[in-house]
């Protein structure tokens, strides 16, 4: 007789191919940020097909989208993505860099991966629903612009995660592990300074320079960092330096910041100084400045009831099993990353294990075949924290690139159509899909889960930090 490992296994495996082709069909596509239209559709479509009801364009969002299957409670959200990331095109497979179009988009985090798996999960907790008689609802959850743009704040501000009971999410990786205590929140705001334009030689004095306004409050941001908490991030793009002729001074500038830290009232507080910051620049500089807040990611919580699940059934599909030919291909990555990569890895590892001779058995491998320890925290963000401030919220890693990968580069784009890469995302559709049968048969399960839940936001209703009139748009 199967055990419910068994059984989501078999479900997941005889529809591999349809997400396969999903995830194959998304890496071509490679569509930026609220601009997933082929993607979105696809999966539509797909999901559309396996018996779903979908519900389309939410939050203002065009590419948003809910399929859902069943009735009552409890509710199970699962979160998948589609977006790619600029300047990030790679063929597949070729691990060197050969972009097809050295200014086009690439799936440089995995998320044609991560929407695939995670429609592979909810279809195989559907089928199982079917055959079993288990009563609830499950909801694929179609989230676009995860890169920048934080497409999940929207729709948790606009209410449609609110009778959700838990919620599942899944992301590519180098290891195998349920996501850290906490990832940082994340504002991000441009600010764009006015000046005067006035010829630069013959009168200077006559001008007065938006591209020196940007300069100083750049300066002055710096001189802040020295006074911040040591896990706060800052960093910038100049995005408009009023022009490329240097005797013209320059009327109009424009930066964009991303502020990190582990709480989003901490953003909140640094926000506010940079705010001042620019307002000085404008006053030193005789210029104006305006500031426009463009994506909020709030800081994750996850719940460790839905972690403990999801980590038991992680535990149990891995180690996976890798041909020759997987491995070999993962060590061609692995032997192309940079020296600087080659050399911060076996303090990457050490990191994983509270034994440092354990860890260094590890060093040579070409994949991180084991199942890690969660950390205390990450210095990246998602808008899955968003998700996590109203309901109970847990997310599982899967290995789908070699270790020595950066995060957000090319080489992720070549590996994310290998079978290495998708066979993590089998793992990743069986263990949230067994982790949500269980939520769906065990209410005092989904219980504790909101008793943690309610402890650790002190029983507080989070108010989206995303202004009420701000709409998603692209820029």
């Amino acid at each position: 007789m199967e055990n419910l490992s068994q059984e989501i296994s078999r479900l997941v495996e005889s529809k591999k191919n349809i997400f396969f082709d999903m995830s194959d069909q998304i890496w071509e596509f490679a569509e930026p940020r609220f601009q997933e239209y082929k993607s979105s559709a696809l999966q539509q479509k797909i999901m559309a097909e396996q018996g779903f009801k979908v519900t389309t364009n939410l939050a203002g969002e065009e590419t948003a989208f809910i399929a859902e299957w069943g009735s009552g409670k409890p509710v199970i959200a699962l979160l998948g993505e589609f977006d790619a990331l600029s300047g990030l095109s790679q063929e597949a497979g070729i691990n060197h860099h050969s972009p097809v179009d050295p200014n086009g988009q690439g799936h440089g985090c995995g998320h044609n991966l991560l929407g695939a798996g995670t429609c592979s999960a909810a279809v195989a907790i559907k089928e199982y629903m079917a055959e079993k008689g288990v009563r609830g609802t499950i909801r694929y959850y179609g989230c676009p612009a995860e890169e920048n743009a934080a497409g999940k704040a929207f729709l948790v501000r606009d209410g449609f995660f609110n009778d959700c009971d838990v919620a599942l999410a899944y992301h590519p990786n180098s290891y195998n592990m349920v996501t850290p205590r906490s990832m940082l929140a994340n504002f991000r705001v441009f600010y764009t300074f006015h000046g005067t334009s006035a010829h630069a030689a013959s009168s200077p004095h006559l001008g007065r320079s938006a591209l020196d306004a940007v300069e100083i409050m750049n300066v002055g941001v710096n001189y802040m960092r020295e006074h911040m908490i040591s896990e706060a991030r800052v960093h910038y793009a100049v995005t408009d330096t009023g022009g490329t002729a240097p005797n013209v001074v320059q009327s109009h500038a424009e930066v964009l910041y991303a502020i990190r830290a582990p709480r989003v009232g901490q953003v909140k507080e640094l926000h506010e100084r940079i705010n001042k910051i620019a307002h000085g620049a404008a006053l030193i500089t005789e210029t104006s400045v305006e500031s426009k807040l463009v994506a909020c990611y709030a800081d994750l919580i996850p719940n460790m009831v839905v972690g403990r699940q999801l980590d038991k059934y992680l535990r149990e599909f891995v180690p996976i099993d890798y041909t020759d030919e997987e491995i070999n291909f993962a060590r061609s990555f692995k032997e192309f990353t940079t020296e600087l990569d080659k050399k911060n890895l076996p303090e990457i590892i050490n990191k994983m294990f509270h034994d440092k001779n354990e860890a260094k058995k590890w060093y040579d491998e070409s994949i991180l075949n084991f199942v890690v320890e969660p950390t205390s925290i990450s210095s990246g963000s998602t808008d899955v924290g968003d998700v996590s401030q109203i309901i109970p919220t847990a997310q599982v890693n899967v290995v789908s690139w070699a270790p020595g990968t950066p995060g957000h580069c090319w080489q992720v784009t070549a590996q994310g159509k290998s079978s290495f890469a998708k066979k993590g995302m089998l793992v990743a559709a069986k263990v949230m899909a067994c982790t949500a049968i269980d939520f769906l048969n065990d209410s005092e399960l989904v219980k504790a889960a909101w008793t943690e839940h309610n402890e650790e936001t002190n029983g507080e209703c989070f108010v989206s930090p995303l202004p009420r009139h701000y709409k998603p748009e692209i820029w």
